[in-house]
């Protein structure tokens, strides 16, 4: 391997790295990959300066973006050149964190001290991509890891990015071996030691029952109607549409459940304003003495008489008001136009509804049953990890997911988009119950295991019963401590090592 790389220029180093780290993306399960895919990259930038480094990093960080995200593409809700468009800027956009991570190591002389900082630069650059309106983690390195269920138990105590630091420890560690020195016998073993315990520990987690003295036991039934989003909203079909969710609804009533949970916008109708056909589910609720939560399309006027939008949840209790969430964070150009003046065709985007842009929530609601709380998070949501922390720490006790990833076909996005279902089970510890339109749906355990799933291109309604104890972690209550330490480590290292240099 050292001669291979050896033999590499720059740009060759790159596109490599960015190949073997973008197919060990789930669902393909080359994760091992990730484990020497890096070790291409950082030979180029530690060969290198800050200058060479940053297009090195940038071509790394584009190829490697483009093959994990290429689902993006595949997005039938929009044309063609609109979803390339939308592909080839994130790309663009996501590649800059890896320009920048390239530049920095570059103005580090010592390999030694790069290889020192790189775990710390890594995990920072995962965690401040997560934030702001662009914010994404669907390219978190923890992704690559769903079949090492050992490895990921850790995500109680730090959340994702302990996994990306693990990754790119092990990368350093191989470097090291390879460029610098030769660990000894004794080195090598103890390396050995070390993973086996981590794994052995991880193994145990799984294993081992939390405490179950408070535990309540509820059913749930979950509705995966697998309709055409592009045909939903089409005036011709929508009555056809809600006779159908119609007939799911009451083929879930069957299995006599506690709580029945839909999709993602599972009608064509604002359920709020549109009494006829909420008045209609009411009285089926009523009916059954079985709640629903259900996701739906909201509008509103402001004190200007504006039109609002909102992707909004519904829980729909027997007897009682309804409740509603509204789900806090959009996708960008897809729900709302980050930048309306510049970018205002992607607000055509998403929607057969006006023009799709919609306003985000404010409100971190905890719905209730029979004294049990929990939450919803809407699609995206579920792949930003402080969101299903923020439900935990208000009180939720479970975590249900709506999401319709219709749009997506096939690829590789809906797979990976009900991986993160499973990261944040385990990072709460919480049990996780997740209905999309065309799949994927099913529940997961907090442990990250899958008790139920449905796959794909299916319609399915189940029923399956979960136990609820204590819920939340370390992480729900101290979020993003990991990673924050992280970036202070990076912050004081970097200055320290330019301290040394001058």
């Amino acid at each position: 391997m050292k001669r291979y790389i050896s033999r590499l220029n720059n740009w060759q180093l790159a596109i490599t790295s960015g190949i073997l780290i973008g197919i060990s993306y789930h669902p393909i399960h080359l994760g091992f990959l990730v484990y020497f895919g890096f070790l291409p990259i950082f030979h180029s930038w530690f060969i290198n300066k800050s200058k060479k480094n940053m297009v090195s990093g940038y071509l790394f960080g584009f190829v490697y973006n483009l093959i994990s995200n290429y689902w993006m593409a595949t997005n039938s809700g929009a044309e063609s050149i609109v979803v390339i468009f939308s592909l080839l800027a994130a790309t663009i956009y996501l590649s800059i964190f890896w320009a920048l991570a390239g530049a920095a190591i570059g103005f580090i002389e010592k390999p030694s001290y790069r290889l020192l900082i790189l775990p710390f630069l890594i995990v920072t650059i995962e965690w401040i991509r997560s934030f702001g309106p662009l914010g994404f983690s669907m390219g978190n390195l923890a992704i690559t890891q769903m079949d090492f269920l050992p490895l990921l138990q850790y995500l109680e105590y730090a959340g994702t990015y302990i996994i990306a630091f693990w990754i790119i420890l092990v990368n350093v560690l191989i470097y090291y071996h390879l460029f610098i020195h030769n660990f000894s016998k004794q080195e090598l073993k103890l390396i050995f030691i070390t993973t086996i315990l981590i794994i052995g520990f991880g193994w145990t987690k799984i294993h081992t029952s939390r405490n179950q003295e408070n535990t309540t036991e509820l059913s749930i039934a979950v509705i995966q109607p697998n309709l055409d989003p592009n045909e939903k909203w089409d005036k011709s079909t929508r009555e056809l549409t809600i006779n159908i969710m119609d007939s799911l609804h009451r083929k879930a009533i069957g299995l006599d459940p506690d709580i029945i949970l839909f999709p993602e916008t599972a009608l064509p109708a604002y359920l709020r304003i549109n009494n006829k056909v909420r008045n209609r589910l009411q009285n089926i609720v009523d009916q059954s003495n079985i709640p629903i939560l259900i996701g739906t399309v909201d509008r509103r006027f402001d004190n200007k008489g504006k039109k609002l939008f909102y992707n909004s949840s519904m829980f729909i209790c027997p007897n009682k008001d309804y409740l509603m969430y509204d789900k806090i964070h959009l996708v960008p150009f897809a729900e709302y136009d980050l930048m309306p003046s510049l970018l205002h065709p992607l607000g055509e985007l998403n929607l057969n509804i006006d023009r799709g842009v919609f306003m985000p929530g404010e409100n971190y609601t905890i719905f209730n049953y029979n004294g049990v709380g929990f939450s919803n998070l809407i699609c995206y949501e579920s792949t930003l990890p402080h969101y299903a922390r923020r439900f935990i720490k208000n009180g939720a006790e479970f975590l249900m997911i709506q999401a319709n990833d219709g749009w997506l076909g096939k690829s590789s996005g809906p797979y990976q988009h009900f991986e993160h279902a499973r990261l944040r089970a385990i990072e709460n510890r919480v049990t996780v119950i997740r209905s999309g339109n065309t799949g994927i749906s099913g529940v997961i355990l907090p442990n990250g295991k899958i008790k139920k799933k449905v796959t794909l291109g299916r319609q399915s309604v189940f029923k399956e019963s979960i136990v609820l104890g204590e819920p939340g972690s370390m992480y729900s209550k101290y979020g993003d401590l990991f990673s924050s330490i992280c970036f202070v480590i990076f912050t004081f290292l970097s200055l320290v090592v330019s301290c040394i240099k001058k």
